[in-house]
């Protein structure tokens, strides 16, 4: 039940509280009680000082024979009644009933005898005598007896008292010790993994914390969190990776491109020129020759172009697009491709498939490279499937392939710029680093899968177009550059 730290803290708070409550009621009673046995010890030596008070005028009037000396002692023989009388339940309770009813008999007797010789004309036996000094000597040996056993009962409850603060240290040493158990292993063990493991983050090392705990309590959860936290930052570090690489090629080859343009264009006029003006008189050789030349400008001019696109760093107008209208434009571009290659494309779409906020020529370069290296993966034909879904966060556009597949060693570099597995001539490896830097700018991402004989699958995430923002993709472009939420 108790679940959470803080549960468990606020329980054992109010265990402790009720624990030293109920030890501050149990040591006041025992203090009150003290109290009572000493105030009632009090009362028993008032006792017996009032019987020896009454033996004194007894052996007075034993010595002088004056019967005053007797009167003088009625006021004491009437407090010591009063005093039996009133503590007779708790002469009871320490000497017995047996000893009690003994005790008051010999009081009866003495207080009888002292008021028989307090007369003036008196006379007093040798026997009379003998009978007063027995039961005066009785009297002073029980209170004298009943004040000890008293003060035996006082002393033997004081010693309980002295081990009542020791019970209660050790009882409390043994909570705290509990506490500091609790503590250090449900808090700062874990703790101290974390700390730990937050430094191996900040070095690279995006390892799970290696903390088993099943229960669903503060620190669980926040070890289950930071686990969670982990794998995404190790999955998204090649994001990360691939992202700068992209950023410092793409400022490094804005440059080159630029600076190539204009001596490429010059060599293309140049040649174009040449053909035009001396093609009648130029050999075979030589106008095949001026016809290369304009062939390889022509491409190197597309290389330069291709640098532009990926380096280019200007935020497009995004609007409202459907991307099943974008598959649809896309296909018809590579129509001829299929049906030359022999290979067979089919398209599968949940419905309904929401409407996206994008750039819609941006869009169809990104899938018009996936479906180009689909094609050209699959030199003798294959079968190609475009999946389109959405999870409601998310439209997700697979492109699947049978074709070769690409190796794992190669799967980590295919966004690089320049990386291409195909052949000399058959491309620049700028494509999937131009589509996967437009999906970056669309808010998305691009996942690839595959394996070497069986195909690859393309898989690209469009975040859909958010209904209170739709109004103003309308009106307005969006001028703001989104961030991946996951990785390419």
């Amino acid at each position: 039940m108790l679940k959470t730290i803080r549960a468990r803290i606020l329980v054992m708070s109010a265990i402790s509280l009720i624990f030293v409550c109920s030890l501050g009621i149990h040591y006041w009673w025992w203090m009150k009680t003290v109290q009572d046995k000493l105030f009632l010890s009090e009362q028993f030596e008032d006792l017996f000082n009032d019987i020896l008070e009454i033996r004194r005028y007894e052996k007075n009037f034993l010595l002088y024979s004056d019967a005053r000396s007797l009167q003088e002692s009625h006021d004491y023989l009437q407090r010591a009644e009063q005093i039996i009388q009133t503590l007779r339940p708790d002469i009871q309770r320490v000497m017995g009933e047996e000893a009690l009813k003994s005790f008051l008999a010999e009081f009866s007797a003495y207080k009888e005898l002292i008021y028989r010789y307090s007369e003036a004309n008196s006379t007093v036996s040798e026997e009379s005598v003998r009978e007063i000094r027995n039961h005066g000597k009785r009297l002073v040996d029980f209170t004298r007896h009943l004040l000890e056993r008293k003060r035996q009962r006082i002393h033997k409850a004081l010693g309980q008292s002295y081990r009542f603060p020791v019970a209660m240290l050790a009882v409390v040493t043994l909570v705290l010790v509990g506490v500091f158990r609790f503590v250090s292993t449900h808090l700062l063990t874990p703790l101290g993994i974390l700390r730990e493991t937050i430094s191996r983050v900040a070095q690279g090392d995006f390892r799970p914390i290696p903390y088993e705990c099943d229960s669903e309590d503060e620190i669980c959860l926040l070890i289950k969190a930071f686990n969670r936290m982990s794998e995404e930052l190790e999955s998204n570090q090649e994001a990360l990776i691939q992202s700068r690489k992209i950023a410092a090629l793409g400022t490094f080859t804005a440059g080159i491109a630029h600076e190539l343009n204009n001596p490429l264009n010059n060599i293309y006029l140049t040649a174009e020129m040449l053909l035009e003006d001396h093609e009648e008189s130029l050999e075979p050789e030589a106008r095949e020759l001026v016809l290369d030349i304009l062939n390889q400008a022509d491409r190197a001019a597309d290389i330069v172009k291709s640098l532009l696109d990926f380096s280019r760093s200007d935020r497009p107008t995004f609007e409202k697009v459907d991307v099943r209208e974008v598959i649809r434009q896309t296909l018809r571009l590579v129509k001829n491709q299929l049906l030359l290659t022999g290979t067979h494309l089919e398209v599968e779409t949940e419905e309904p498939i929401p409407p996206i906020r994008g750039h819609r020529r941006n869009l169809e370069q990104v899938f018009l490279n996936l479906f180009l290296n689909a094609i050209q993966a699959m030199p003798q034909g294959g079968e190609i499937t475009v999946r389109l879904s959405c999870d409601g966060k998310m439209v997700r556009i697979d492109v699947a392939d049978t074709g070769m597949g690409i190796r794992p060693e190669d799967l980590e570099h295919i966004f690089e710029p320049f990386y291409t597995t195909k052949g000399v001539g058959r491309g620049t490896g700028l494509g999937l680093s131009v589509s996967y830097s437009l999906i970056r700018k669309h808010g998305g991402h691009i996942e690839v899968q595959s394996q070497v004989g069986a195909g690859t699958t393309f898989s690209v995430f469009l975040p859909v177009l958010d209904p209170e923002t739709e109004t103003k993709a309308d009106d307005e472009g969006s001028h703001g550059e989104a961030v991946a939420p996951g990785r390419p």
